[in-house]
């Protein structure tokens, strides 16, 4: 479940509490329901940490792919460009597109990772903000347990 809706549910518990008169912001919650949510949060939050945690492997495994492809783009340049020195205008010509392969392998490179890291950044964001909520929503629900008057 949705950490998000889990907070939306204690929320909703701490707002539907019971009123005492006479004693301002106090109300009765329902303690066993309020700890059941919290509980429900604290197994949530970690599948989305293994999520972040897998989006950061998956990005270092992109990165590792891009820098062998590169690395393979590289040696067959240079291979290619070996066989063909027996011209010194194939040579000049071989030795450009072998520059040209490694530029292109190398921006390739830098796409991919940038990409994997955006994503993963956006991610970690998302996951950030969740868990801001959370707290925020502990943090009243706590002050509210506590009598403290709303800010």
């Amino acid at each position: 479940m949705d950490v998000l809706v889990l907070i939306d549910r204690l929320e909703e518990q701490v707002e539907d509490a019971r009123s005492f008169p006479g004693f301002g912001n106090t109300a009765m919650v329902d303690r066993d329901a309020a700890f059941d949510l919290i509980d429900q949060m604290r197994q949530t939050i970690p599948e989305e940490l293994k999520q972040a945690r897998w989006i950061v492997k998956e990005r270092q495994s992109m990165l590792d792919e891009a820098r062998s492809e590169s690395d393979r783009i590289v040696r067959q340049a240079q291979e290619e460009a070996e066989k063909l020195t027996s011209e010194a205008e194939i040579t000049k010509q071989a030795e450009k597109q072998a520059a040209e392969l490694v530029e292109e392998s190398r921006r390739r490179e830098r796409e991919i990772r940038l990409g994997a890291e955006d994503y993963a950044d956006e991610v970690l964001a998302n996951l950030e903000e969740n868990l801001g909520k959370l707290l925020g929503a502990v943090q009243r629900g706590r002050s509210r347990l506590q009598g403290d008057p709303e800010e």
